[in-house]
């Protein structure tokens, strides 16, 4: 039995009732093949939430102010009755790399406009480096921002908001992992829920396991507010991202971290840097 669950929205348990009363076209949660969601996992080890949360508290807090940290940053969403973040990176001045279901509100069963999406770059303990509001989306194909539903695969949970400033002209920004070395040492830094104040980095993330296409499945400890994370490898003495936190997929006792590959929104970053 494998499921695979999404890291950002784990939470919401009263949404299957609220469905129940509401007159709109239930969405339900993530439709399609790879998400299945599971209330159990809030540290992302399904029925072992001491031992997930225990990894999520050893992960390393880091300085969001240094490089490459403050080209990371949380990306914010606050409704009348919805308050959430995921995390989201640099990889053009004005473009911010996250995971799409970050960009959908589940209790309301549609998207979020771009200009309720706030990105706040080196974020840490109420302040951060530079900010600025959402513009647009460009998300997969596949996509609908017009329709009311959510359908993804764990190839397409990607998104890339552009903010209204060129804020990476000041902080920075992080390039795609052009090729993997064989081996090379994964890591993953993000908001976790369990410390959404600070970024906090997973250094034994492992090599890449054997995957879905398009996607990197690693053993990283990871939990809601990690979704739109960024994998990052060394190449070329720095940081480049290797992927983008999606959700957490459980095989029996054994646990992995999905992450979109760079080869599933390469092109879509390449084309909006040329805007």
């Amino acid at each position: 039995m494998k499921t695979i669950v999404t890291a950002c929205m784990l939470t919401l348990l009263s949404l299957s009732q609220a469905a129940a009363q509401d007159a709109r076209p239930d969405t339900g949660f993530l439709h399609g093949s790879g998400f299945r969601p599971a209330y159990d996992a809030v540290c992302g080890l399904g029925s072992a939430i001491g031992d997930g949360c225990t990894a999520i508290r050893a992960r390393d807090i880091v300085d969001a102010e240094g490089w490459p940290w403050r080209a990371i940053g949380r990306v914010n969403f606050a409704g009348i009755r919805t308050r959430q973040h995921c995390t989201g990176t640099l990889v053009a001045p004005r473009v911010v790399l996250t995971a799409a279901h970050c960009l959908y509100s589940y209790p309301r069963r549609m998207w979020i406009q771009p200009h309720s999406i706030t990105f706040v770059a080196g974020y840490q303990r109420g302040g951060g480096v530079a900010v600025s509001r959402g513009l647009r989306f460009v998300l997969d194909e596949g996509q609908d921002t017009a329709s009311r539903d959510f359908r993804a695969t764990p190839d397409t949970d990607w998104a890339l908001v552009i903010l209204e400033d060129p804020i990476g002209h000041e902080v920075g920004f992080l390039d795609l992992a052009i090729q993997v070395p064989a081996g090379a040492g994964f890591m993953l830094a993000g908001y976790a829920g369990l410390r959404p104040e600070v970024l906090s980095v997973a250094r034994e993330c492992g090599t890449p396991l054997a995957g879905v296409p398009a996607a990197v499945m690693l053993r990283c400890a990871a939990m809601q507010g990690d979704s739109g994370a960024p994998v990052l490898v060394r190449q070329g003495g720095g940081y480049a991202v290797a992927g983008v936190f999606s959700s957490v997929m459980t095989r029996g006792e054994d646990v992995f971290s999905l992450a979109i590959a760079p080869s599933a929104f390469r092109d879509a970053v390449s084309q909006v840097r040329q805007e």
